[in-house]
C-alpha cells in the first residue's frame, strides 16, 4: 500500500473516531453551549486531520477510487458504535456490513497501483 492509500485509510479511521467522539460529546448535553466540550473538540479535530489526509491522497488517487474509502469509514463507525458505545448491532447489520466491506474490496482492488 503506498502512502496515498495509507493516508486514505488513516483518514477513514480518523473520520470514524471523530463520529464516536461527537456522539460521546453530544450525549447528555442540553443547549448549544453545552456542546462546547473536550469530546466535541476532539471529534472535530479528528475530522480536520482526516480531511487533510483526504486532500493529500486526492493529489494522486482518482476520486472514484478514493471515495470508496467512505464505505470504510461507515463500516468503522458501525463497529465502533457497538464496541465503544455499546449500541446493538443486529445479525442483519453484520450481514450488511460484510456486503459493504466486500464492495469496498472489489472497488479498491481495481485501483491503479501507480502513484
Amino acid at each position: 500500500m503506498n502512502k496515498y492509500y495509507f493516508a486514505l485509510a488513516i483518514g477513514s479511521f480518523l473520520g470514524a473516531i471523530g463520529q464516536v467522539m461527537l456522539k460521546l460529546g453530544a450525549t447528555g448535553t442540553v443547549g448549544i453551549f453545552a456542546l462546547a466540550n473536550a469530546r466535541i473538540f476532539l471529534g472535530l479535530s479528528a475530522y480536520a486531520l482526516g480531511t487533510l489526509l483526504w486532500v493529500f491522497a486526492l493529489t494522486r488517487i482518482p476520486l472514484n477510487i478514493a471515495y470508496a474509502f467512505t464505505a470504510l469509514t461507515f463500516c468503522l463507525v458501525y463497529v465502533f458504535s457497538g464496541v465503544v458505545l455499546s449500541e446493538t448491532i443486529s445479525y442483519r447489520g453484520w450481514i450488511g456490513l460484510l456486503l459493504i466491506v466486500a464492495g469496498f474490496i472489489v472497488i479498491a482492488s481495481g485501483a491503479p497501483q501507480s502513484a
